[in-house]
């Protein structure tokens, strides 16, 4: 698996090795059951602190992408099918886009509920 993060993108440097993780699993080049690389390894390899890479990591626990086991690390998880992990990522981008043009949240969420109305 490639993690690669641009310390100059607005994008918090923990949300760009979740994204790298979620194109995996949704581009099936990581299995059910891989193990991801221990934080410390990884943080050493991208320059960053392993805090980063822990908050990357966590937030992929916390959509159902992987399990955080003691003694085993980063586990993906065969609960989530690749074309969810798609879709969170492609959801993130259009946050980030929304940000990124000054929209606020109800105005966001406007625009998603019209789409889901739209046949």
């Amino acid at each position: 698996m490639l993690f690669r993060v641009d310390p100059t993108s607005a994008v918090p440097l923990g949300d760009q090795i979740a994204a790298s993780v979620r194109r995996s699993v949704a581009d099936g080049a990581v299995a059910p059951g891989e193990r991801l690389p221990a934080a410390r390894v990884l943080a050493e390899s991208l320059g960053v602190n392993v805090h980063t890479v822990l908050r990357g990591y966590q937030r992929l626990r916390e959509e159902g992408l992987i399990e955080l086991r003691r003694g085993r690390g980063a586990v993906v998880t065969g609960g989530v099918p690749p074309q969810r992990a798609r879709l969170l990522e492609r959801v993130r981008e259009v946050v980030a886009d929304a940000r990124e043009l000054g929209m606020r949240e109800d105005e966001l969420l406007d625009l998603v509920r019209t789409a889901l109305n739209t046949p």
